[in-house]
């Protein structure tokens, strides 16, 4: 397999995760089934996934100066990335997430501290521009601050990277950042926020896909969960079918999603080959605790989208065209 090149600009958080029969009521105090501590952050999460799904990596993020720092500039060492640009400041702590994750379905329950992770200024941005220029693909998500998102999408805009924009978590974004993406892929919830309209179903997502492109969005994918996920592009709708799973930990499966997506379309997949490979490697993800952990390698990835044709009839050509 041919490998691509994805610079990933996002989040580090130290991830504090208990598994929970179910989620606490307010005021309640519930004992834990499990507990573990881990690498986590979006930007952190899809670098990995991207690397382990095949892709070279170079992962850029920010960090405070104190232990949950140290631990992450030990996991980035280790983790085989081809770079790793790691700022640091004393101004805030690294940033960190506490989990609850619950229920059958595995479900989860998320409170972050940003931290370092909104502190990126102008200098250390323009710093990346080589890294940037030299990419096939730019990921980025939205937990660190806008600006200096803004201005690495612009430097990859300039320098002809193709750019995919995770827009989680959600904070409100212009529609004139938004047309500069070549890819966004939000999830239900996002969706919902971005546009107004309510997801919870293909239909739906089907609406608010043409209310994004009525913003200069060209193409977008819209995740669902086990309903699958929506590609559209300027207009042209497919259904991309969920492979099956049993959850354990759903906390990674975005991140697991968007890390693949990016090391398929910079190995030169389409988006319907990315799409429907990382929707497999995802349901990998899921059936394992843990967040970076989490992440599967390429060929586990592979193996399970030939189960998946084996169990589903619908998956024989992958997706559904709509009409």
């Amino acid at each position: 397999m041919k490998k691509g090149k994805v610079c990933v600009f996002g989040s580090f958080n130290l991830d504090i995760v208990a598994g929970m029969a179910r989620f606490p009521k307010p005021g309640e105090s519930l004992i834990a089934r499990n507990s573990m501590m881990g690498a986590g952050g979006k930007g952190a999460n899809q670098a990995v996934a991207a690397l382990r799904a095949g892709a070279r990596v170079h992962y850029i993020g920010k960090v405070g100066r104190d232990d949950f720092g140290m631990f992450a500039r030990r996991h980035l060492d280790n983790a085989g990335f081809d770079a790793v640009t790691l700022f640091s400041t004393s101004e805030c702590p690294t940033g960190n997430a506490l989990i609850y994750v619950a229920g059958a379905d595995a479900e989860n329950m998320i409170a972050v501290d940003p931290g370092a992770n909104l502190t990126v200024t102008d200098e250390e941005v323009e710093q990346c521009r080589p890294a940037v220029a030299a990419a096939d693909i730019l990921l980025t998500q939205l937990e660190n601050n806008l600006p200096a998102i803004e201005k690495l999408i612009h430097i990859a805009k300039e320098n002809g990277t193709y750019i995919i924009l995770n827009p989680a978590p959600f904070q409100p974004v212009s529609d004139h950042l938004l047309a500069q993406v070549d890819l966004l892929t939000p999830n239900a919830t996002e969706c919902t926020l971005l546009t107004g309209i309510e997801v919870h179903d293909i239909p739906s997502a089907q609406r608010a896909a043409h209310a994004l492109h009525a913003k200069g969005i060209q193409a977008l994918i819209v995740t669902l969960g086990t309903q699958g996920a929506l590609l559209s592009v300027n207009g042209e709708t497919q259904i991309i079918a969920a492979c099956p799973a049993t959850p354990v930990d759903t906390t990674g499966a975005g991140d697991a999603f968007n890390g693949a997506l990016a090391s398929q379309l910079a190995a030169g997949s389409t988006l319907s080959e990315a799409a429907q490979f990382a929707s497999a490697y995802a349901s990998v993800c899921v059936e394992r605790a843990g967040a970076a952990a989490s992440m599967p390698t390429y060929e586990e990835a592979r193996e399970r989208m030939g189960v998946g044709r084996e169990q589903t009839s619908f998956l024989r050509d992958a997706f559904q065209i709509l009409k």
